[in-house]
This record gives C-alpha cells, sequence and structure tokens, in this order.
C-alpha cells in the first residue's frame, strides 16, 4: 500500500489537475455547485452499486469520482471565497473531535450504542433544534424512513425488544387489510406506508439494512428475469405470446441457477 506521503502526493496531484483543468477545460470552466448536484448523486448511487456487488476495483474507481466531486466544489468555492479545500478537511476534524469525547476527551463509553447516543446529543448541543434535522429531505422515502428510525433510536425513542415491534407490523397489516376491504384509496395508501415503516423498524431490530435488502431482491428478480427473456428468445418467442405457466417452468430454472 502507499506510504502516507505518496497518499498526499496523489492529493496534491488531483488538486493541481483540478486547477488546470477549471482554468483550460471549456466544460470545466462552466460548472456550478448547481450543475454538479445531479451528477453528484448518480456518482453516489454508482459507489452503491459497486459496494453492494462487492466490487473493489469498482468501489475504487468510483471513491475516485466522488472525490473529484468533492475537490470540485472546493475548488469552486475558493474562487467566491466561502471556503477552500483546506476549510472543508478542516472543518470535518474539527467535527469528528468534538463528537468523539470517549477518544479525544476524559468521556467513557460501554458499547456502540452509548456513542451513537452521545453523538445525537452533541448534535443538539451544536444548536440542532431537532434529532432529525440531519436527514436530508431528498433521500428516497426508503432510506429516509431507515434514517429517521435509526436517529431517534439514538436518543432511547425505540421499543425495547424485536418482539414488540414485530406486533406492530401485525397490528399495521391489519389496518391495511381493513383499508383494502373498505376501498378507500386514501387510507388504504397511509396504512400501506405505514406497513412499509414498521417493517423497515423491524429489519433494523435484526440488523437487517432494509435498502440493501431489497436492492438484493430488485438484482435477484432483474438476474431471474433477463434469464427468462433469454430462454424466449431461444425458442423464438415473445414474453407477451406465452402464458405464465410456460414462463414458469423458466423462472424455476432461473431459481437455480
Amino acid at each position: 500500500m502507499n506510504t502516507r506521503s505518496e497518499q498526499l502526493n496523489a492529493f496534491d496531484r488531483l488538486l493541481t489537475i483540478m486547477d488546470e483543468l477549471r482554468e483550460q477545460c471549456p466544460w470545466d470552466k462552466k460548472q456550478t455547485i448547481q450543475t454538479l448536484r445531479h451528477l453528484t448523486i448518480e456518482e453516489t448511487y454508482e459507489l452503491g452499486d459497486a459496494i453492494l456487488d462487492n466490487d473493489l476495483q469498482e468501489v475504487k474507481k468510483e471513491l475516485g469520482d466522488l472525490l473529484l466531486h468533492i475537490v470540485f466544489y472546493a475548488k469552486i468555492g475558493s474562487e467566491s471565497e466561502d471556503f477552500d479545500i483546506a476549510d472543508v478537511l478542516n472543518t470535518v476534524c474539527e467535527k469528528l473531535i468534538h463528537r468523539h469525547p470517549h477518544i479525544y476527551s476524559d468521556v467513557k463509553v460501554k458499547d456502540e450504542e452509548e456513542v451513537k447516543r452521545n453523538w445525537e446529543k452533541l448534535k443538539l448541543k451544536e444548536g440542532n433544534k431537532s434529532v432529525l434535522e440531519g436527514v436530508p429531505k431528498s433521500l428516497p422515502a426508503l432510506v429516509k424512513a431507515s434514517r429517521i428510525q435509526e436517529k431517534v433510536a439514538g436518543v432511547g425513542f425505540d421499543w425495547e425488544e424485536s418482539s414488540q415491534v414485530w406486533e406492530k407490523v401485525e397490528e399495521e397489516l391489519k389496518e391495511f387489510r381493513d383499508e383494502v376491504e373498505s376501498g378507500n384509496q386514501d387510507e388504504m395508501e397511509a396504512e400501506f406506508g405505514d406497513v412499509l415503516f414498521s417493517l423497515i423498524n423491524y429489519a433494523k431490530h435484526l440488523n437487517i439494512n432494509a435498502e440493501n435488502a431489497l436492492e438484493r431482491t430488485n438484482k435477484k428478480f432483474i438476474n431471474r428475469f433477463q434469464y427468462l427473456e433469454s430462454k424466449a428468445k431461444e425458442l423464438g418467442k415473445e414474453l407477451s405470446d406465452m402464458t405464465l405457466k410456460e414462463m414458469d417452468v423458466f423462472w424455476e430454472e432461473a431459481k437455480k441457477q
């Protein structure tokens, strides 16, 4: 692996390249914090895909793309004299030191859960009016639900036993079924949301990442469906012309792959 000196040299090289691109490249010169935003989100999702695939070479590549974006934002910030990369790095260093008093001060903690509780308490002392202020509004709903539940659990607002959460899931399922029978579309949607929220909470209690679990199922379904498509093609058929019974034969084959 690279030495600390080599790592710092590589980071300096990236900063130099960023300076040159900002000065000389027509595309890079035009970018703003606003125009980069959607690209950064895309890069973050690509990193997430690489992590789920456990493709470490792709993780390395996507981390580089994301780091480039961070350096790009800092470069734009320096041009308006609002902040530069040193300000970005020093800010996060100070935050980490402040929020880890069990490392950088004399605070004692017994486990990971106490660390998380202290973290949320420190954030409130820093001026946050709610523990939920740190949950981005633009997060996808499933990820947002997970983060909300992690945040409130960090200050003790949580069920004590996973069995209690499962009882809540069953309660919400019954309420959802009742609304389905009544045919009220708006109430069905509301109760379905409650079912999902309680299931995500149950997953948390089982140490299951709900987002990762669902994405694994998405990938599994895609692989099986594409196998089905390829088999249909081998037979010279369109899926729309096949019966469900015919498709199920290949679906079962896909499950055994």
